[in-house]
């Protein structure tokens, strides 16, 4: 007989459990990590960083395109705002807007951290984080302990993702990585500050994703650090419209056939979830350090830069005095094969610093490199330009793109026809030979003080070396300029 059919009644109806995913695992990692998985190896470790990033987002204040990216803020969106600018006392923007400029300070001399998977994970989190908590109400101030743990999963988030690749683990050459995981890490520092819950930290991670991405084409041109400032930027803009309950895809992480997330930025995707830290799990600062510059220039060149400095050592120690372009007849340089960081004539300070040749022909002439090196005048040197005709670059094929295997070597035929070879294998500043804290501080003490005074400096490390002691970050911010 024809009828109606019979359909259980609603009430017995039951939706299915959701099936786990990879982006709700670093929702609820995000919304549920505390203080207390922190372990005394990651407070110390990064304490430097915070201290070590604020350093070269002051000295960074100092140079052009700082100074374009703020005043182009202050006259297209208006100068009032709740959070302030590194080194500018009496000037503040909008907290998104804050951590753009400050971003872009961090990275404008290419000066801050490196990590491995290669990118440079403070700069894209510590200023969002910053204006965030400027924005905050003074009765919501953060402690420094909430501050730390807000920063340690933005990195976290950031080597998380980095290993879902082989191929971040080299050099990259298509994504400049902080554009991308940067940008995630910024948005899941950021959800972690504003205590949002599980869902919606997974929101802010799918919103990121839509704003995440800058080529590797731009890299030595004054947009680079544009890069760090946006992923800074941008990733407060998803927290914050998360927290207004904007939503996104609850599968961006994962990877599902025939929908593009993040995989987008992969060609050999392979997620994993992400466990709370426990005996069996740590934050990877834990085990894998950060590598800190003691020269403002792509982390490539320290090899070089070290393996050259070791030749002016022996040249000048060998009664020579000061090493001359005239002694030199030929220098060959050993290195990884990467385009964007093989550039013979550099024009520019931001094509120097990012120039294997650059590098290790100021090294070999000055017997060192420093900010000094990549001001105008050092770039335009006779002697410099000399000696840049007459390097010979060589791609070793056991020496491979990865700031983990890599390493430099620098001969110089003399012209009375000595041979002096220089190599590195593992440059002062890098997380196999990091620097002492003294070092740290002295590399700070020098980039503060172009901006703030000696007094300043000084208390700024103190607060910073004792920031999880700190009951709110109201003494932090009120040093930064």
């Amino acid at each position: 007989m024809g009828g109606v059919p019979e359909f259980p009644p609603t009430s017995m109806l039951e939706r299915p459990s959701p099936e786990p995913t990879v982006t709700g695992s670093f929702g609820r990692f995000i919304s549920e990590v505390t203080a207390q998985h922190l372990s005394p190896v990651v407070l110390e470790r990064s304490k430097r960083m915070v201290l070590d990033s604020i350093g070269v987002g002051l000295i960074g204040t100092s140079t052009e395109v700082f100074q374009m990216a703020l005043h182009y803020c202050q006259h297209m969106y208006g100068p009032d705002g709740a959070s302030s600018i590194y080194g500018r006392k009496r000037t503040r923007l909008s907290p998104t807007l804050a951590a753009f400029v400050n971003g872009v300070a961090t990275h404008s001399m290419d000066f801050d951290d490196t990590w491995h998977p290669a990118t440079h994970p403070s700069g894209a989190v510590l200023p969002a984080v910053l204006a965030l908590s400027d924005m905050l109400p003074v009765q919501h101030k953060p402690t420094g302990l909430d501050l730390l743990l807000a920063f340690n999963v933005g990195v976290e988030i950031q080597g998380r993702l980095l290993r879902f690749s082989n191929e971040a683990h080299n050099i990259p050459k298509r994504f400049h990585p902080p554009s991308v995981v940067g940008t995630m890490g910024s948005a899941a520092a950021c959800a972690r500050l504003l205590s949002l819950d599980s869902s919606q930290c997974s929101h802010a991670l799918a919103i990121a994703a839509s704003l995440s991405g800058a080529p590797m084409a731009n890299a030595a041109t004054q947009a680079k650090p544009l890069h760090i400032g946006n992923a800074a930027r941008l990733g407060l803009e998803a927290a914050l419209l998360a927290s207004r309950g904007l939503e996104a895809s609850a599968i961006v992480l994962d990877d599902t056939p025939g929908v593009a997330g993040f995989s987008a930025f992969y060609d050999d995707y392979s997620p994993r979830g992400l466990e709370m830290p426990s005996g069996n799990s740590q934050f990877l600062l834990e085990i894998q350090d950060m590598a800190f510059k003691r020269f403002p220039a792509h982390l490539g060149m320290h090899w070089v830069a070290d393996a050259a400095a070791s030749i002016n050592g022996l040249m000048v120690g060998a009664g020579l005095g000061s090493v001359l372009a005239d002694q030199v007849k030929e220098i060959s340089i050993r290195v990884p094969k990467s385009k964007y960081i093989n550039r013979p004539f550099p024009e520019s300070e931001h094509e120097a610093r990012h120039s294997f040749q650059f590098n290790a022909c100021s090294a070999l002439l000055d017997g060192q490199v420093s900010v000094w090196s990549f001001t105008p005048a050092a770039i335009k040197r006779p002697g410099l330009r000399a000696l840049l005709n007459r390097v010979r670059v060589e791609h070793p094929h056991d020496n491979v793109a990865n700031f983990n295997l890599m390493y430099g070597e620098v001969q110089v035929t003399l012209r009375e026809g000595a041979v002096l070879m220089g190599r590195c294998d593992t440059f002062y500043g890098h997380w196999r030979n990091p620097l002492s804290n003294e070092s740290l501080r002295n590399k700070f003490r020098s980039n503060a003080t172009t901006v703030l005074r000696s007094e300043q400096a000084e208390e700024l490390i103190e607060v910073v070396e004792n920031l999880e002691k700190m009951e709110d970050c109201t003494r932090l911010l009120s040093n930064l300029h």
